[in-house]
């Protein structure tokens, strides 16, 4: 191969050394001026870089040899490590990951480089005592593979399902329910879903935990109303798993792209399960959204009552409030609290919150938060305190618009993408200054990050 040219082929080998980590959790290296992207690799490695794909602006590889190893590479505890995704940093140590989630916030700032940002003070990221077994959820295909049942998740960008008997980053309880539940389903003979036939019932196994109460929720998605031996499966579900209190059953017909159907059943047990988060109690669905690791939830309600620092006179917007979780949290705190979302399903169930928690100084309404605020504001509603939590797809420019009309004294943005977080904040810092960063790991062995950003009203404005 001539050396001269810069053309890289797909099975092409070549040392490189790691720079740093991406967003994605994949190492990253430079290739003849060409960005590698490399999953498992870690910074200071050197690798031989096996090219799977090219591209126009970058090089996709996998490590061929691993010629030089980082100190902070460990064995990953997950037999499938590499197989799913969910677990993607296992191979970098603890502290090696809480430093990762960091830079990646540094990273987006660099990035988008919204006004001051090099002297944004940034903490370290707020990490787990014990980084396992943390997830109360777990939500697992269902699928034959060589004549038996397999619960798992699907290999990254393929239909292929990984059978799952262990899982680290899941809790004990769950993974217990979801491997019991499937040897009842096979020894019963009931027909799980055949994508490639569009046929069978059982789709997809359900569990959620409630940490405070050590119950759990199980629930069967199917590609049918119809459950075959449905009262011999409920019979031994109670028999032999008493910790699962409420069986309900979704319906999703036909391949879809979707996990969840329209149509929810009540099977057996209770309807719902409780949680409780800092105090306040939550009855939770099985659609109904919810923190997948309560321990660093709580963390993070902490964080956000902290930055906020509310007084009896406020009056706290909770936007993308879902059920009601931080807002409620705060309720006792201030004189009036208002939430939006989009859900209707969620606004339903953070009333039924307020209720069941006697919490009566709040007000939820239906509606996307840039359309709310705003009609609010026109409506005489003056908010002294906002916090948002938005999906990964960060804030509305028209809920920015409200924000930066509003300009609420007290603002505290809760993120879940730092690329958006990052973006965002290149509009609100020309009225807002970052006080504070605090980035936290909500779910360990995964390259995803949290950020807690405190914002304060200019005061020259």
């Amino acid at each position: 191969m001539p050396e001269q040219t810069n053309q890289v082929e797909v099975g092409q080998r070549f040392p490189l050394t790691i720079k740093r980590i991406g967003i994605n959790g994949e190492g990253i290296g430079y290739y003849k001026r060409k960005i590698v992207f490399i999953p498992g690799a870690l910074p200071e490695e050197v690798v031989v870089a096996e090219v799977t794909n090219v591209a126009p602006r970058f090089i996709e590889a996998k490590v061929h040899k691993l010629r030089q190893a980082s100190p902070q590479r460990v064995t990953p505890k997950d037999a499938t490590y590499g197989q799913v995704g969910g677990i993607e940093l296992e191979h970098l140590s603890y502290p090696g990951q809480l430093a990762f989630k960091k830079d990646v916030v540094v990273q987006a700032l660099e990035k988008f480089k919204p006004q001051g940002y090099a002297k944004y003070n940034i903490t370290d990221t707020v990490g787990m005592e014990t980084p396992w077994h943390y997830r109360n959820k777990a939500q697992f295909q269902v699928r034959e593979i060589d004549g038996h049942l397999a619960a798992g998740l699907y290999a990254p960008s393929s239909h292929t399902l990984i059978d799952l008997p262990e899982f680290a980053t899941q809790t004990d309880l769950t993974m217990k329910i979801i491997r019991t539940v499937l040897k009842l389903v096979e020894s019963l003979g009931i027909p799980v879903f055949d994508e490639t036939k569009n046929a069978g019932i059982l789709k997809t196994l359900v569990v959620r935990e409630s940490f405070s109460t050590g119950e759990a929720q199980l629930t069967f998605i199917t590609n049918s109303p119809k459950l075959p031996q449905k009262h011999a499966l409920i019979t031994a579900i109670q028999a032999e798993l008493p910790e699962v209190v409420s069986i309900m059953q979704n319906i999703n017909k036909g391949k879809n792209v979707l996990v969840w159907g329209d149509q929810t059943i009540h099977l057996a047990g209770q309807e719902t399960i409780m949680e409780t988060l800092n105090g306040v109690h939550f009855e939770l669905t099985a659609r109904a959204f919810f923190q997948l690791n309560p321990v660093q939830t709580a963390k993070m309600y902490n964080l956000v009552q902290d930055a906020l620092d509310l007084t009896p006179e406020d009056r706290l917007v909770d936007a993308y409030c879902g059920v009601g979780t931080i807002g409620l949290s705060l309720a006792n705190q201030v004189a009036e609290v208002r939430g939006m979302d989009t859900i209707a399903d969620s606004i339903e169930a953070a009333k039924h919150n307020a209720a069941i928690n006697d919490i009566q100084n709040v007000e939820y309404a239906v509606g996307a938060a840039e359309d709310l605020l705003p009609e609010w504001l026109d409506n005489g509603f003056v908010p002294t305190a906002l916090v948002v939590d938005p999906p990964r797809t960060g804030l509305d420019q028209k809920l920015i618009d409200a924000i930066l009309d509003s300009r609420p004294l007290k603002f505290v943005y809760v993120s879940c993408n730092p690329s958006t977080l990052a973006r965002d904040l290149k509009a609100l810092v020309h009225t807002y200054q970052v006080e504070k960063i605090q980035p936290l790991d909500m779910f360990p062995q995964t390259a995803r990050v949290e950020a807690v950003v405190t914002l304060i009203l200019k005061r020259d404005l």
